[in-house]
């Protein structure tokens, strides 16, 4: 790959969540450009001087002039591995093409926006929650994360920080629900159940103050694959249908595995 396709930019800051859990930030290129919701794909140098490629998710907003990513390790992974090795002052490459359909233009209408995550799926709607735009389309915003532990449960402040913020916040009551989800601990006040059951039995909705309705409800997914799998499986059952350019539905997915 040359260097017409990609920028070099540099690490500026880093914080590691778990021993494998870790958010970087890099410089910005002034042409790069995305929409909130896609993805970058950012590339290592390896041992052996090859340069590993991935697609990754961007937390930081579209305003913003630094990107954001939110990293797993993947033991032995060979683009993780090297990512997890980097430091502040270190360098990767940014292909210079943002991707990815994972946006609310694949929506028409709808007043509620559902945002369901596992993992480091919650990144992209971070990014989606720092536009205003959003704020101002949707009466509702319904952003959980499902976790395995309680300190997986990442970026709490950010996510607070939006229904009392002066841009985002001035509302007469809370315009976001955050709902957190913690699968193999026991927290109050947390819901204990993988997604796919949440909504069978009810909880979700309940937790949300919120319908999944058809009229309303615009659902995006964002995850491990079985997750995405299951719980787009488990909306269409209940007519729920993904949206494509031709036919615009109520579910929209990110496929970049």
């Amino acid at each position: 790959m040359t260097s017409e396709k990609y920028t070099v930019e540099t690490i500026t800051w880093l914080h590691r969540w778990t021993p494998n859990l870790f958010s970087f930030r890099t410089t910005r290129s002034p042409s790069f450009r995305f929409t909130p919701g896609q993805f970058a794909r950012l590339g290592v140098t390896k041992s052996d001087s090859s340069v590993a490629w991935r697609a990754y998710s961007i937390v930081s907003a579209d305003y913003d002039d630094f990107l954001e990513f939110y990293s797993i390790v993947v033991p032995n992974g060979e683009f993780t591995s090297e990512l997890n090795r980097l430091k502040v002052g270190d360098t990767l490459y940014v292909d210079k093409t943002s991707f990815g359909f994972l946006t609310t233009a694949r929506f028409e209408q709808g007043k509620d926006l559902w945002m369901l995550s596992t993992g480091t799926g919650l990144a992209p709607f971070l990014s989606i929650l720092s536009d205003i735009q959003i704020w101002e389309r949707y009466e509702h915003l319904i952003l959980v994360h499902s976790v395995r532990e309680a300190g997986e449960l990442t970026y709490r402040d950010a996510i607070a920080a939006f229904n009392t913020s002066e841009m985002f916040g001035m509302q007469t009551s809370p315009k976001l629900n955050y709902v957190p989800v913690v699968t193999r601990q026991t927290m109050p006040g947390v819901l204990d159940a993988r997604i796919t059951t949440l909504i069978e039995d009810g909880r979700l909705e309940a937790a949300a103050d919120r319908e999944l309705d058809l009229d309303r409800s615009r659902i995006m997914l964002c995850g491990n694959p079985e997750m995405v799998s299951d719980t787009r499986r488990l909306l269409q059952q209940h007519g729920f249908a993904t949206s494509r350019s031709s036919k615009p539905g109520q579910i929209a997915v990110e496929n970049y595995w």
